[in-house]
């Protein structure tokens, strides 16, 4: 039977009309900016801007063999998917082991990421879940905590790779919240090199992170096309 327009296309689908779509983009990138940590609200705002980048990532992950993969297996990054003991007893500087350490160390985990409710195209949806599920793999592999310059720099890195407004919205605008030191080592150092990493590195979605867990990051790094971090002095 085919599915009306307001019709629900996956699980937890919501339909909304451009005129909600404006109004929802509207109080969300307010209550985002207001406060970065309202992670609904960051989610809000990126499915309701976010359609046109969203395009342009399917269209990169359906010219790539191992993105086409992606999209047709629809691999999940959460507790119940991901062997997190198993990860925890992998050597040191493995990819998998410092994904679980990164997870220790910040106190997340992969189950926080908000569920996708706003997107109007089923695999669409699939494309920016997968976006939010590897995040924490992005601060993995730039080496960048889960505090407010480390989340701008990962930003920084996501708006070049994805060109998605809500992380160009939060790269622009989240800076204003740093003291003047970290402001500094921003500007100079993090940003060139996250802008310069992002625009290096291959489409962060074409990488099936669930069969690298036993690379190691400096191999996984050069392989994607991460540049050597800046060494900050003080």
């Amino acid at each position: 039977m085919k599915e009306g327009k307001d019709s629900p296309l996956y699980p937890g689908h919501i339909p909304t009309s451009p005129l909600q779509k404006g109004l929802l983009a509207a109080g969300s990138a307010f209550m985002a900016l207001y406060n970065p940590y309202r992670h609904d609200m960051v989610a809000v705002l990126g499915e309701t801007t976010g359609y046109l980048a969203l395009q342009n990532l399917r269209e990169k992950m359906r010219k790539d063999p191992e993105g086409r993969r992606i999209l047709q297996e629809r691999p999940r990054i959460s507790l119940s998917t991901v062997d997190i003991a198993g990860l925890r007893a992998l050597p040191d500087g493995t990819f998998g082991r410092e994904y679980v350490r990164f997870l220790d160390d910040n106190r997340v985990s992969p189950d926080t990421r908000m569920p996708v409710k706003f997107v109007d195209d089923e695999e669409l949806a699939y494309v920016i879940q997968r976006y939010r599920e590897v995040h924490d793999l992005m601060h993995t592999l730039l080496g960048m905590r889960t505090n407010m310059l480390g989340e701008i720099v990962v930003k920084w890195f996501e708006a070049v790779q994805t060109g998605l407004p809500m992380c160009i919205l939060g790269a622009v605008f989240g800076p204003v919240r740093l003291n003047p030191r970290k402001l500094l080592i921003l500007t100079t150092e993090l940003i060139p090199w996250a802008v310069r990493s992002g625009s290096h590195a291959s489409c962060i979605l074409n990488v099936y992170y669930e069969e690298r867990w036993e690379q190691t990051v400096e191999g996984l790094r050069r392989e994607i096309g991460i540049l050597p971090r800046p060494v900050i002095q003080g």
